[in-house]
């Protein structure tokens, strides 16, 4: 058996031996200087002004009390010299440097960043991983000024890579910014995390889309007919449509299908109309066929002649949109004849 342990070179109290105070005090000794282990300087020749308990690392060529102790630890106790040997994986803190070292078999290493000054990976208040390499936890982030502005750099690799904020609820996608497989900048949305829809683009040349927003441009099957007066038309053709336009129920009496609003908000409404002949009529834009909302109003001809309505109105979710006719008149239905057009602001 061994008379000290293997890794601190503790010594051991043996059953037999006499004064085993003396060994105790020494093993104590030893953990004083190494645990917590703290370097105040390195030199050669001992200090001319030291404290008890200081620890000193002793260089190359040492001298003095210390000649034959180079790369040992000095510990200064009871105005003496105890002297340690380091071992590979200890770690102590240089307090002239303000720098924690480790040591290995050829000599002790600041413990530091990689030698680009990088880490593969931080977690603030929680845990990071190979693809979230930097991650935090907390009510919020600042990134402030030093002294001037301040910028956030969200670089890829090439244009058809991805370079985006998301934004998630209870960690399913909601809503992403930024420039998602190209070099667009996009505002998506998502209800579900999986289902998404772009509500706004600028390309590299400026020019805002909104793909999302609610548009339509509809009409009846090209043709011509002579509503009677009192009676309705609706629609049975999408020539333009975009932001979830539907076609409601059908008219009865009457022909085509009414128009569903698909989200409440404030609309900009087109109506055309266009007559082969007529004794005098009027094309009334109603909403839920009861609220007027616009008329396209036009004298007894016998030529053919277009008349236009232009208007604002708020619509709710749901709303149905026809027309009410007035009058008598020969009407051409159809694209660019008698048709409405819609759009959400």
């Amino acid at each position: 058996m061994s008379d000290q342990t293997n890794n601190l070179a503790l010594p051991y109290i043996l059953p037999s031996q006499a004064q085993k105070h003396v060994t105790h005090n020494e093993a104590l000794q030893r953990l004083d200087a190494i645990v917590q282990l703290s370097v105040a300087g390195e030199s050669s020749l001992p200090p001319s002004d030291v404290s008890e308990g200081q620890c000193y690392l002793v260089s190359e060529g040492a001298g003095g009390a210390w000649s034959g102790r180079d790369g040992m630890l000095a510990l200064r106790q009871d105005a003496a010299w105890i002297y340690i040997e380091p071992r590979p994986g200890w770690r102590a803190f240089f307090m002239a440097q303000g720098q924690l070292r480790a040591f290995s078999t050829d000599g002790w290493h600041a413990i530091t960043l990689d030698s680009d000054n990088s880490l593969p990976m931080v977690g603030i208040n929680t845990s990071p991983d190979a693809f979230n390499r930097l991650s935090v936890a907390s009510d919020a982030s600042l990134f402030s000024h030093s002294g001037h502005g301040h910028q956030l750099k969200v670089n890829k690799l090439a244009s058809g890579e991805t370079g985006t904020l998301l934004f998630q609820t209870a960690w399913s996608g909601r809503a992403e910014l930024g420039l998602a497989g190209n070099d667009d900048f996009s505002i998506k949305i998502s209800g579900n995390g999986s289902d998404w829809l772009t509500a706004l683009t600028i390309s590299p040349r400026g020019i805002v889309r909104t793909p999302a927003r609610p548009a339509a441009r509809v009409s009846l099957t090209a043709g011509t007919s002579m509503p009677a007066s009192g009676s309705r038309t609706g629609f049975d053709e999408l020539h333009l449509l975009q932001g979830g336009f539907t076609l409601g129920p059908v008219i009865s009496p009457g022909i085509g299908n009414r128009l569903l609003i698909p989200e409440t908000g404030l609309y900009l409404l087109l109506l055309t109309a266009s007559t082969l002949s007529s004794s005098g009529h009027e094309a009334v834009l109603e909403a839920n066929g009861t609220v007027a909302l616009a008329a396209a109003v036009g004298p007894a001809s016998t030529g053919a002649a277009r008349h236009a309505a232009c208007t604002l109105a708020s619509l709710n979710e749901g709303d149905s949109l026809a027309l009410l006719h007035h009058g008598s008149a020969q009407y051409e239905f159809g694209s660019a004849k008698t048709e409405l057009s819609v759009v959400m602001l």
